[in-house]
């Protein structure tokens, strides 16, 4: 049985779902496609408003079909496998149970792979589980006071769980089916499955990431929270000190576990620098925002609250939008003492009626020397720089557009409060803060996207700073076919923090590969005390 996919059709807004599934078996029909009657399901839908007179819904529809996958040339008709192949065991005996560090995405989705294959994962998560979390993560807003193991970055659920929980991927894996499936099933909303820009939602997903956990005990894994793993090599672990023996272990640390990296480098890992982004966040009110880009705000109740996706490029050097929130806030994302970091977190409903983003530009590695401390180092830089700036208690240096392009530092004159803590945020200068390639890409960027969406980049418009974290500055170097760290026979890095993955779909694919990776190899004997 081979599924397959029609691309491509437009239908407008005031129409309903029937339509898209009648025109896609028209298609099919005058491509001459066989399908299977009744197998016809919408699978995909995106908003095209690029004319605002002639705005449409884009479906891709799903059938079956008898027919094999090589047979199918129609220009959009596409054929996939309807299912994942098998994982088959390998022979090798396991000495002891596997050992999955990190709880974020790509921990979550290797630990329950195996614990559904039998195999009893332990999760070495060295934050706190989610209710424990929250109550930690609001305090910090509350007192500033910052636990630097349990917070926006550290805990159940990774840095994800305060994020907006979108699920956009390109990198075009049929793992990426599992995942959404697999999500929705832990209770997720239903639409994750079928929209095309997916997203759960802060406030959802820590239930999610709840179930997940439950669900790995279920079937015989154990989760440890507050382990800090301090030292990993082949069949043992150091965690809070104490040193214990493991058949294999998955490393998934998250993007922000410097100490982990710092011990990796000592103890001559191999591992590489690798390009990341740094930059700013910027607010708009979302219904200005709706208006821009869809010509009637009002439309947002049928088609959602407008998001963008902006990029531009100058030589080698890019700068693009990420992570954009609509009806979302700023959070701050610190994880260590004496820095500001930003991000960006909205619930379910998206209703908090400001959108924001980062808008960061490409560092190289060139930019730093070239080595992973390096790399390290330099965000720590702009973090020191812009906890100093913000009035070092954790507070975010802002400045508007108009002001971050004169250069002046004054009062942040703008249409609603910075949402960065609640309004805690401080004039500065963030050409001050940030290297100047940085400074004057942003810059040009802002010109740029101010010419695609009205109003992007208006004077009032508020920037608040830093963003460092869009992913992690370093690779752990592994095997492309084991997936096992480079000199190392039982330990598979995995996720964002190892280099992997940009996001929770792709990191939880990845730590999915590292499941199969460990299963192929493991007879399933593998896995006992």
């Amino acid at each position: 049985m081979t599924q397959l996919i029609i691309d491509g059709i437009r239908i407008p807004i005031d129409r309903g779902e029937n339509e898209a599934l009648s025109a896609a078996e028209k298609k099919l029909r005058s491509a001459g496609v066989p399908f299977e009657k009744g197998t016809l399901h919408i699978y995909k839908r995106s908003v095209d408003a690029r004319r605002k007179d002639s705005i449409h819904f884009v479906y891709s529809v799903s059938a079956r079909t008898e027919a094999s996958a090589d047979s199918i040339k129609s220009t959009g008709i596409r054929a996939v496998g309807c299912e994942r192949e098998k994982t088959v065991r390998g022979n090798e005996t396991m000495n002891g149970r596997p050992f999955v560090v990190g709880f974020g995405p790509a921990g979550m989705f290797c630990a329950l792979m195996l614990a559904e294959y039998g195999m009893r994962p332990v999760v070495l998560e060295r934050g706190a589980c989610v209710e424990e979390r929250v109550r930690k993560v609001e305090r910090f807003y509350e007192t500033g006071s910052l636990d630097t193991d349990t917070n926006i970055q550290f805990g159940a659920g990774g840095a994800g769980t305060f994020s907006d929980g979108k699920l956009i991927t390109r990198i075009g894996d049929s793992r990426t089916s599992y995942v959404l499936e697999k999500l929705y099933e832990m209770g997720a909303p239903e639409d994750i499955t079928r929209v095309a820009k997916p997203h759960i939602g802060t406030d959802i997903l820590r239930d999610v990431v709840k179930n997940f956990a439950r669900r790995i005990e279920e079937l015989g894994g154990e989760i440890r929270y507050g382990a800090k793993v301090d030292g990993i090599g082949d069949g043992w672990l150091s965690v809070n000190g104490e040193k214990l023996s493991c058949g294999c272990a998955v490393l998934a640390p998250g993007h922000s576990a410097r100490d982990t990296y710092a011990k990796l480098i000592s103890d001559g890992w191999a591992i590489e620098a690798k390009p990341f982004s740094v930059g700013v966040r910027i607010e708009h009110l979302q219904r200005e925002l709706d208006r821009a880009m869809y010509g009637d705000e009002s439309l947002s109740e049928r088609l959602g609250h407008a998001e963008y996706q902006l990029s531009h490029r100058k030589g080698e050097r890019g700068v693009y939008t990420f992570c954009m929130c609509p009806g979302g806030e700023v959070v701050a994302a610190a994880s260590e003492e004496g820095g500001v970091v930003t991000n960006g977190m909205s619930r379910r409903k998206r209703d908090s009626g400001i959108a924001n983003s980062a808008v960061a530009v490409s560092v190289l590695p060139e930019d730093f020397g070239g080595s992973p401390k390096g790399a390290i180092a330099f965000q720590r830089a702009l973090e020191a720089k812009a906890f100093m700036a913000g009035g070092g208690d954790f507070g975010a240096p802002c400045q508007t557009v108009g002001g971050f392009y004169d250069g002046r530092v004054g009062d942040i004159t703008s249409k609603f409060t910075p949402t960065y803590m609640n309004g805690r945020v401080t004039p500065a200068d963030l050409g001050r803060i940030l290297p100047p390639f940085v400074s004057s890409m942003l810059k040009e960027g802002l010109s740029c996207f101010g010419m695609k969406i009205k109003g992007f980049s208006d004077k009032d418009v508020p920037l608040t700073g830093v963003e460092t974290r869009t992913s992690a500055p370093i690779r752990i170097l592994r095997d492309k076919n084991t997936m096992c760290a480079v000199g190392h026979s039982l330990v598979y890095p995995c996720g964002e923090g190892a280099g992997y993955a940009g996001g929770i779909t792709s990191a939880a694919v990845d730590g999915m590969r590292a499941a199969e990776a460990i299963l192929s190899r493991f007879a399933p004997s593998g896995g006992s005390d």
